[in-house]
């Protein structure tokens, strides 16, 4: 058997009543409050990124197409729907779907209450599985073949308001000269908790924005596209660019919604900020834990040295000893962690305020090649920072630590 293991695993085996064991339980704990802190917060923030990208992809999708113009309206000026990014777009590499779109500005009206709205067109092409999961009342429209359906999906927001509920029907003004009056029923209300979409954003058929606009059925305001990877987006635009006639153009998502990314980014930071307290917290925990182990065992240190053991041998032991502190602190930690995570993730134990933070309970999200590197870059860390303390060893005397304990 390795002697530096074996020593180790008797040293690891203290008596209940010594100051080392009382150190070492507290080294393990702090190690395993740090993995699961770890955990937590990235579960949380990669939950939370996501709940909130998926929001805003219902709406903004990743990339969007347009006519180059001046017009700063919501409506857009038509472009055709045939076109070789439109039709062929499954030979562009990243794009995983793609949808028309057009918008048009209204007023829904009620016996008692008025509220401006904006009605975003949508044709059988659109995403319903990534809408569903906004959707929190009713279904999603039902297209008809020979004319348009005059139905259309509020948010939770404008349906409060207007004090409509699923089966309803509601007068649409809409603004053109001379305006245009539609009778529509509400078959769905969605909520994103997100106010730029919630406050105006209203579900509607394209077919009845193109025959208000006068519009053919090959015309319509833009083209949605969505990516396979967010993180090669620019490099997706780029291809899908590339594809357009002159006068169209394509934005991203994150120009769209400069703020709310940056907001994002942001988050990054700070649990960026959080890992590297906790990581000097556990570092400078473990290596205390070891370094009082050390100052109890000089008699055995003298001891070792006197039948002959060379320093790295007895550094080889104590390091033993922390790593095995810092394992167990690991498995603690994970086991804290992802319990905590599941408990959250199954029962929605956390609620939040969705005013404040776009969603009613805290999210999670398992990224479990993150929750690896972190296991992984804690553990390497702590077995560096372990080489500290052990430098010591070479400074003890045997004399002197017989003498100690004599």
């Amino acid at each position: 058997m390795n002697f530096p293991i074996f020593v180790a695993r008797r040293i690891r085996q203290p008596q209940q009543a010594t100051f080392s064991a009382t150190v070492s339980r507290v080294g393990i704990t702090t190690i395993a409050l740090g993995v699961a802190v770890g955990i937590v917060a990235l579960a949380v923030l990669f939950g939370f990124k996501h709940t909130i990208y998926q929001k805003v992809f219902v709406f903004g999708s990743h990339l969007q197409v347009s006519k180059l113009s001046l017009n700063q309206s919501f409506e857009e000026p038509p472009i055709p729907l045939h076109t070789s990014a439109y039709d062929q777009w499954q030979q562009i590499p990243g794009i995983r779907h793609r949808q028309a779109i057009a918008h048009k500005a209204g007023i829904l009206k009620t016996p008692d209450e008025l509220q401006g709205a904006i009605v975003k067109g949508v044709g059988k092409d659109y995403d319903w599985p990534l809408f569903k999961e906004s959707l929190v009342e009713g279904r999603p429209i039902q297209f008809s073949d020979t004319t348009d359906a005059k139905e259309i999906i509020l948010s939770r927001i404008i349906a409060r308001k207007l004090n409509l509920k699923v089966g309803d029907d509601v007068v649409m003004y809409f603004v053109q000269n001379p305006p245009r009056v539609r009778k529509l029923q509400v078959v769905g209300i969605y909520e994103t908790n997100l106010e730029e979409f919630d406050n105006q954003l209203i579900i509607g058929d394209i077919a009845l924005i193109q025959r208000l606009n006068g519009w053919g059925a090959d015309s319509v305001g833009g083209y949605e596209f969505f990516v396979k990877d967010f993180e090669k987006l620019d490099l997706t635009a780029k291809e899908l660019f590339a594809r357009l006639p002159a006068d169209m153009r394509v934005e991203r998502v994150t120009e769209r919604f400069r703020p709310l990314f940056e907001w994002l980014q942001l988050l990054d930071q700070n649990t960026l900020v959080l890992f590297v307290l906790v990581l000097f917290v556990t570092c400078f925990n473990i290596a205390s834990v070891l370094l009082v182990m050390m100052m109890e065992r000089t008699p055995m240190v003298g001891l070792l040295k006197t039948l002959g053991s060379p320093n790295i041998q007895i550094r080889r032991i104590f390091f033993y000893v922390g790593l095995q502190l810092a394992i167990k602190g690991l498995l603690i930690g994970n086991i804290v962690g992802l319990g905590f995570c599941w408990l959250q993730y199954q029962f929605k134990i956390i609620p939040l305020d969705a005013t404040n933070y776009f969603m009613s309970t805290v999210p999670i999200e398992f990224d479990w090649s993150s929750i690896l590197l972190l296991n992984l870059g804690i553990l390497a860390l702590i077995a560096l920072i372990l080489l500290i303390p052990t430098l010591i060893i070479s400074r003890i005397r045997p004399v002197q630590a017989l003498v100690f304990k004599k």
